[in-house]
């Protein structure tokens, strides 16, 4: 399911896109919330194509072993090589689910375009210490089938690495930044997998009809609401050029302010813990004090003026 925090920064993204491109009207604020699904869509797709990259890793293993046994002289390890990796039974299941092969063949998924990729991929797995353990270790159960996929997919090497980022991004732009958030969905996926079950229990989009709605609403109350935020964000940045701040830290501030009028049932303190940790990600070093200075003020202005109103309990 992608997170409540994903779909924020999709917002702020796309609140950044709307103010940059200066357009304004029912047909430039139809185009943004258009695009804004899109992105979140995006980013679903892209926790289906991680997804099946082990699968392809799999295939290469085996292409691999074939080539070693087809030699005119194998080695005795080529004519009996270990086949524990591609027996791995998740990887079976994976490739077999249906769940997982319709929405890659619907959506025009898939690595077959990269076999560099796919080759450097194994390379990282192949080199990797739970790798060689779990080679080791004898014959081996779908948990540590399971365990051995995880740290794959958990591995900082795969994360972070460039050709995968390169090779993202060349299959879509809205894809940028998103690679953390389907890894995570990903791995929670893999620990949902039980013996009893024949397909892999693929995670929703969405937790909950709530989520898009909320998604669409906070652009929709952002850009509506743009200008009076940021100048309630002058108002505490009475030293500072407004023009000099930079962009990205006024649109995370006016999205913030735009969430805390806006949804009753959120509660302050998850709004703001929320954007500060999105500051991290997006703006500079020293952003993040000064936007939680300002958005503390903002909260308490509007809370005396009765514009910050939750309801239920815990939400003040």
């Amino acid at each position: 399911m992608l997170s409540r925090r994903l779909l924020r920064i999709k917002v702020v993204k796309a609140l950044y896109a709307w103010i940059q491109a200066g357009e304004n009207g029912a047909v430039v604020m139809r185009a943004a919330r258009k695009n804004l699904r899109t992105s979140i869509d995006r980013a679903y797709d892209l926790y289906f194509q991680m997804l099946w990259l082990v699968v392809e890793v799999r295939r290469y293993a085996e292409g691999r072993i074939e080539l070693g046994r087809n030699k005119h002289l194998p080695t005795p390890e080529e004519r009996n090589p270990n086949t524990k990796f591609i027996e791995n039974e998740l990887i079976r299941r994976i490739e077999e689910s249906d769940a997982v092969v319709g929405y890659l063949k619907k959506h025009k998924l898939g690595w077959s375009n990269y076999p560099e990729l796919v080759k450097e991929m194994y390379g990282i797995l192949t080199a990797s210490g739970y790798y060689k353990e779990y080679m080791d270790g004898g014959r081996g159960d779908l948990a540590q089938d399971i365990e051995v996929v995880k740290a794959f997919y958990s591995s900082e090497a795969i994360e972070d690495n460039e050709l995968l980022d390169a090779v993202l991004e060349e299959q879509s732009v809205l894809w940028n930044d998103d690679l953390g958030f389907a890894l995570v969905m990903v791995v929670k996926t893999l620990e949902r997998v039980r013996d009893n079950q024949r397909d892999i229990p693929v995670l929703p989009e969405f937790k909950s009809d709530d989520d898009p709605a909320f998604a669409d609403r906070l652009l929709v109350e952002a850009i509506d609401g743009w200008a009076d935020n940021i100048a309630l964000v002058q108002q505490f940045t009475l030293n500072w050029d407004i023009e000099r701040i930079a962009l990205v830290d006024n649109v995370i501030m006016a999205t913030a302010i735009a969430e805390l009028t806006s949804f009753p049932d959120i509660p302050v303190k998850v709004t703001l813990d929320e954007y500060i940790e999105i500051v991290k990600y997006y703006s500079t070093p020293g952003s993040r004090s000064f936007i939680n200075g300002v958005l503390d003020k903002v909260v308490e202005l509007l809370g005396s003026q009765g514009r910050i109103t939750k309801t239920g309990k815990g939400l003040r």
